[in-house]
């Protein structure tokens, strides 16, 4: 497995790269595309990163793991491919953003336009087998993605964070709130997104702060 990842996040994390954590994660997920139906596709991996290069992040929207079932994951979190049905918690977003913005809800599950807009669709950990939820965490690849948050938090200014679910907002320490706007609520999930995702207006609120500094809006 190479690191094939847009050259502004090679810059920032190739401190990363080289710890030793990194070396023994490589070897682990190069092993188990070798052995298992791992997704998504290696050239995939680093997806959300190549297209959405470090200086044009507005937006981070942090996931937890990758779709585990054929045809679906992508290397952005929540997003699906063209053609694939939608999960449940993304059918879930296209509601709230409709309920939120108007914005009808889209034909598509891919995300991609989200990410060239400036939103990093970031997974914590971004490998999975085939049917196996959480087969690749605490493999290194957390280590490696709090990281990626972190170096977001402390050398950019002005960006969107948004945490769904516990897990996410778990992450909230590696994040400057004074430098940066945390929206935190429920996960989408069918589970949990009637006890405070439906009604948390997200995506106005992100848009309204970025467009109190003077950047262009989402268009979600």
């Amino acid at each position: 497995m190479q690191v094939k990842i847009h050259p502004s996040w090679q810059e920032h994390l190739q401190s990363e790269f080289d710890k030793p954590y990194f070396e023994r994660l490589v070897e682990f997920v190069r092993q188990e595309y070798a052995t298992a139906t791992v997704y998504p596709p290696g050239r995939l991996i680093f997806n959300a990163f190549n297209l959405c290069p470090f200086d044009k992040v507005k937006v981070v929207l942090i996931g937890q793991d990758p779709y585990h079932e054929p045809g679906q994951a992508q290397g952005l979190c929540f997003s699906v491919n063209d053609g694939v049905q939608f999960p449940p918690s993304l059918v879930n977003i296209f509601k709230e953003i409709n309920s939120d913005i108007g914005t009808p809800t889209p034909t598509s599950g891919d995300l991609t336009r989200w990410a060239q807009q400036g939103v990093l669709l970031l997974n914590a950990t971004l490998t999975v087998r085939e049917h196996m939820a959480g087969s690749h965490q605490r493999h290194g690849w957390e280590e490696f993605t709090d990281a990626v948050i972190r170096i977001l938090s402390t050398e950019r200014d002005g960006l969107v964070f948004i945490l769904w679910g516990s897990y996410a907002q778990s992450k909230s320490y590696l994040i400057d709130s004074r430098r940066h706007l945390i929206l935190r609520s429920a996960h989408p999930s069918p589970l949990s997104a009637h006890r405070g995702f439906f009604g948390n207006h997200h995506f106005s609120q992100a848009n309204a702060y970025l467009r109190s500094l003077g950047k262009e809006e989402i268009q979600w």
